[in-house]
Formats: structure tokens, sequence, C-alpha cells
């Protein structure tokens, strides 16, 4: 995700502290992975620097001076632009998983164990995702949907390397 992006969006509907700006950012994205304040002020000092965002006001408080921050035109450009390009698929043709699956019949040791613990804890993920979706607002169901989609997919490999574990086997130990 691109934070910058993001943080440009939802400037979008009027200027912001950074503080607001993360409280906002942590309530629609940041559900698993909330923003250290260090990189909103970070981003934001690069997106000032490029002519995306104007310091649209500066307020004095008990600690230091509070920055609001504005989006400029160039910076609703940008975001429309990133909004319109597609995201590149992420394919995972070199997935950790697969490495330790191979590796694991390379060195003689077992790769049962590997793809039996992690389908446990992609269906252990799933339970609490299927949870958290059941008891969310709908922006939680979709994200909710989006990962148990990916794990079902992992599932589903996970199974079939299982089923052709004995040929792979063969494979790499020629």
């Amino acid at each position: 995700m691109s934070i910058g992006h993001t943080l440009l969006g939802l400037l979008e509907s009027g200027p912001r502290h950074g503080y607001d700006l993360k409280r906002a950012f942590d309530e629609r994205f940041g559900h698993d992975r909330p923003l250290h304040y260090g990189q909103v002020y970070s981003t934001m000092s690069r997106l000032l620097r490029n002519g995306l965002v104007v310091v649209d006001g500066v307020e004095a408080g008990g600690g230091p001076e509070r920055k609001r921050y504005a989006v400029t035109e160039a910076g609703v450009t940008d975001v429309a632009r990133w909004l319109a390009t597609p995201e590149k698929p992420e394919p995972y043709l070199q997935s950790t998983l697969y490495t330790k699956v191979v590796l694991a019949l390379l060195t003689g040791r077992g790769a049962d164990g590997i793809l039996d613990a992690q389908r446990a804890e992609h269906l252990r993920l799933m339970r609490e995702l299927t949870r958290r979706k059941r008891d969310g607002d709908l922006a939680d169901q979709l994200i909710c949907d989006h990962a148990l989609f990916h794990l079902e997919a992992d599932l589903r490999w996970l199974e079939l390397t299982a089923a052709r574990l004995d040929r792979l086997a063969e494979e790499v130990r020629r």
C-alpha cells in the first residue's frame, strides 16, 4: 500500500493535522498494521517537499507546533493517477513456504510436518478472520474476504503439494 497516496486521499476531504491523519488511516486501513507517528510525519515531509501538500496552518500547543496539511492540485492529480493504475498481481513465485518444503526435501527431512503445521496456522487465521468478518462493518467484511480468499488459495496449494510430495522429493534429490 502506498502510505503517501493514502494520506493524500484522506486530505482530499479537508486539511488535517498529522495526528488526525494517523487516526483516520488507522481507522480505515490500519487495523492490523497501524501507522507509527514517525511514518506519518516523514511521509508528510516528503509530500511537502514534492509539492503534493502545503502547510495550511500552524497551531501552538503544549508541545511542538501542530501543522495542518492540505492537499494541492498536484496531490489530487497524483492520487487520481495512482487510483487509475492497476496494481501488479503478485504471483508469489518465490514463497518462503515453497523454499522451506524444497530445502526440507533437499536435506533429507520430511516436508509433511511443514505442510501440516502451515495448514493448521492457515486454518487458525481463517477462523480468526471469519469471527472478525462476522462482527465487523462492511469495510471489515471486505478486507477479511480478501484475506480469506488468499488463504483459501494457499490451502489449495498446500493440498496439491502434499499430494505431489513424493514426486517432488524424487525431483529435488536428483
